[in-house]
């Protein structure tokens, strides 16, 4: 699914013209973006600052203890 998100600013202007451009294509929805309020992308204005910063874990298993034999081709 492919959407077309139009800026409220645009949607008078743009809504009608992009739903007839796309009216063939099933992959796109043409949306308008009513999004409000602080941009929470960015740490310092979104939330009430009570959550604390993101901690990011490596989630890949541990490797296997042991040795492994050596993958080198044998000399010719």
């Amino acid at each position: 699914m492919i959407y077309c998100v139009i800026p409220p600013e645009l949607a008078d202007e743009l809504y009608d013209k992009m739903v007839e451009y796309y009216k063939d294509n099933p992959n796109v929805t043409v949306i308008i973006d009513r999004r409000t309020g602080p941009d929470r992308r960015n740490r310092k204005g979104g939330g009430d600052g009570a959550r604390e910063q993101r901690t990011i874990r490596d989630r890949r298993r541990p490797r296997v203890p042991g040795t492994f034999p050596e993958t080198d081709a044998p000399p010719e």
